[in-house]
This record gives C-alpha cells, structure tokens and sequence, in this order.
C-alpha cells in the first residue's frame, strides 16, 4: 500500500459525480411518466417532506437528498427525483398496462399510474414539463409498418418520428401537443433485443430535450415583451446624438435624458440576462441530446431534429437577438455618455481658460493701478519732505544763517525726488525677493 499525499477535500465528490445521475434501468414494455417543475422558492426540505409521504418511506432521511439525486423502489414503480439549479424532475417508470399496447389508439394512461394522485398533485412548485413515455417492443425491420401503428397509436395525429441508435435500433415518435390532463406523450418502438440500460438511455434522452426545450424557451416571452422597449431605447438614443452633434439642447438635459436611459437599460440587463444566458445553455444541451440519439428519417415524416431546427431555433435567435441588443444598446450608451463627457470638460476647460485671461487681465491692470499708486506715492512723499526743508531752511535763516530758503529748497528738489524714487524702489524690491 502506498501512502497518498493528503486529498483534497472535494475530491470524492468531483469523482463521484460521473455517477451521480445513472441512467434508469428500463424492462420493455415500460410507462415513463415526469414531471418536472419550477423550485425558485422551494426548498430541499420541503421536498423531502413531500417525498417521505410516499408509502414505506419512514426510512427516508434529509441526508440521502444531498447530491440532488435519489432513486426509491416503491410498490409498482420506481421513482426518480432530480433537482437541478432551476427545476426538480420527478420521474416514474413502471410496467406498460395491457391497453396502452401498440395496437391501442389514443390509450388512457393516467389511471393506471402507479404514484398516488394526490401526491403528485401536491409535488411542490409549478408544472414546467409534463411528460408521458410509452416504450414497447416492435419490429424494427418494418420502420414504416411500426410508423404506421404509431399513427395509430396517437389518433392519427400528424407525427414526428425518427430511427434512432447507431444500428436503428428504436423509433421515436412524438407530437408535441400538450392533453387537456396537462401532459404529452411520446412513443419509443424498439427492437426485441433491445436492452434495459440502451432502453433507459433512450428515455432519458428524450425526456431531457422536451424538458431542456421548455426550460430554454422561458425566455421567449421576456424577449418579446423587451423588444419594443428596445425599439424605443434605439430611437430614443439616436435622438440623443443627434441633439449632441448639432448643440440644439443643454448639456444638463442631454445629461439627464441620458442617465435615464442609461438606468433603465442597465435594470433590463441586470433583471434578464442571466434568464438569456440560461436559455443559450438550454438550447446547447438540447442540441446535444438531439445529436446523441444520431437520428435517421424515417420516410415520410420530420425527424425531432428537423422539427427543433424549424420550431426551436426561430424562438432561441429572437432570445439572442434580444440579448445582442441589450448588450448593444448598454455600449452605445456607454459611447454617447463618453462623448457627452468629453463635450462638457472641453466646455469647461474653455471656461477656466477664459476665467484665467480675465484673471490675468484683471492683475495686469491691478499692477498697472500699483504703479501710478507709486508714481503718486513718490510725488507726495517728496512734496512732503520738500516742505519740511522749507521750514528747516527758513528756521535757519531766522536763527541768523546766511541761507536764502526758496532757492535753496528749490535746488534740492531734484535731488529729494530722486532720492524718494530709489527708496522706493529698494522696498517694492525687497518685497518681491520675498514673494
């Protein structure tokens, strides 16, 4: 034995999960019956509650629902439930009675169901796929004699059918119309050696398209009730740049017209695109199931192939159309909001721009104002300094010196202006080397 490094904790779930969902084990002939329905509110409690009112079930307990998985053997019947990230299926298989056989038409199914009535009617959650599978035995070396009994079978009912394995080995016939009781039904004709687990595959294949195409077209009536809105969004935004290209209204309108739009669209996308991407995933896995059961014609009639590509795909492309257009419309908006932003800082960047030359304007005629300030101040101040040197002179004279004050006052004066000048412009000097 050798010692393993330690594991990681998901380890044995991760390996396990290939077998998480095996296919049933189908003895022909068989009714398959499944209902799945909606679990958005609906708890793995609840569920298990509704499960242990099956008979014999005291057994059960919360834990065996943990991998979403579980098979229980009930008298007559095996029941399958499944729950998935949107939906729980239940699923039945049990013997076919006898008047429901290939050579019945129309047979009535339901009373012969081995679950009990009240208890399917009480499975919690809403009806989102309701699927009857009848499966019998047939000769597969006559497709259109056994083509022709399941005409029969179904009433006579316009059919889509197709050879189904890579050796023929069933056919597979549906009408995809949905019975008053809420269910519809198809028919698997398949060869005698056919066995249980090939028998199973079968069924689980064909109930996964219907239910895989139902769950992807849950999208479909959000799609077209967005499209007008879309329509309306697409205008509203063009409006929008063209009122930004030729400056017909304010920013702040264009502004706030543009959030607006800008809001809603991004609501719509928030709300509903997980709800589109789920449908894109839907519509792969159905593609995928459809390609697994490597259909041949039989002729006469469509393959469920050819009826998904005719019926199927023109509902998904308004879905994805419908998308591509959210996406769009959100990036446009984007791109105007830009454009938007860009036209309102070059509006104020001029702004700012003139603001500053006013500024500058406003400084250079301040500094123009300093200066006669200045030329005044120096008038003033030799005027001043002028008059007390007339007192001064005039004082002497009367003191008994020989000075004549006007002349002499009179001569000083370019000196004294002179000397005022360079004193101030020492101290404006002075002041700037400190600025």
């Amino acid at each position: 034995m050798i010692a393993l490094p330690t594991a990681d904790p998901q380890r044995t779930s991760l390996h396990n999960e290939v077998h998480a969902r095996p296919s049933q084990r189908i003895s022909l002939p068989a009714l398959v019956v499944r209902i799945a329905v909606l679990n958005n509110g609906i708890t793995p409690e609840q569920e298990y509650r509704h499960l242990s009112h099956l008979p014999d079930q005291e057994s059960l307990a919360p834990e065996h629902l943990q991998s979403n998985f579980l098979r229980l053997r009930l008298q007559g019947c095996t029941l399958t439930w499944e729950r998935h990230s949107e939906y729980t299926s239940y699923t039945s298989v049990q013997p076919l009675p006898e008047s429901a056989q290939l050579d019945a038409t129309e047979p009535e199914l339901l009373s012969f169901l081995a679950l009990p009535e009240d208890w399917v009617t009480g499975i919690p959650g809403q009806t989102i796929a309701a699927i009857k599978i009848v499966m019998v035995k047939g000769d597969l070396k006559r497709p259109k004699e056994m083509l022709a009994l399941a005409n029969h079978w179904f009433g006579n009912r316009p059919v889509v059918a197709s050879l189904v394995g890579r050796n023929n080995h069933s056919i597979a016939v549906t009408d995809f119309m949905l019975r008053d009781n809420g269910f519809e039904r198809m028919l698997v004709i398949s060869a005698a050696d056919t066995s249980n687990s090939r028998a199973g595959r079968i069924a689980q294949r064909l109930l996964e398209i219907e239910t895989y195409r139902l769950m992807a077209l849950r999208s479909l009536p959000i799609a077209r009730q967005l499209g007008p809105k879309l329509t309306e969004a697409e205008q509203q935004l063009a409006a929008i740049t063209t009122q930004l290209e030729n400056k017909a209204t304010s920013d702040q309108a264009l502004l706030k017209t543009l959030i607006s739009l800008a809001v809603s669209i991004e609501r719509a996308t928030v709300e509903h695109m997980y709800r589109f991407s789920a449908t894109h995933a839907y519509n792969r896995l159905v593609n995928h199931r459809i390609a697994e059961l490597r259909e041949k014609a039989v002729p006469g009639t469509q393959t469920i192939g050819e009826f998904m590509l005719r019926r199927l795909s023109p509902a998904i492309t308004t879905v994805e159309t419908t998308a591509q257009r959210l996406v769009s419309i959100s990036e446009r908006t984007a791109q105007t909001s830009s454009l938007l932003r860009t036209r309102v800082d070059i509006l104020v960047e001029t702004q700012n721009q003139q603001l500053l030359e006013k500024l500058s304007r406003g400084q250079e005629l301040q500094l123009r104002l300093q200066h006669t300030v200045e030329g005044l101040s120096i008038a003033a101040i030799s005027y001043y300094v002028i008059s007390l040197l007339l007192y001064l002179t005039k004082a002497g004279k009367a003191a008994g010196f020989p000075v004549h004050p006007e002349l002499t006052v009179g001569l000083m004066i370019p000196i004294v202006i002179c000397v005022v000048w360079y004193v101030t412009r020492r101290i404006h000097d002075k002041f700037l080397k400190l600025d």
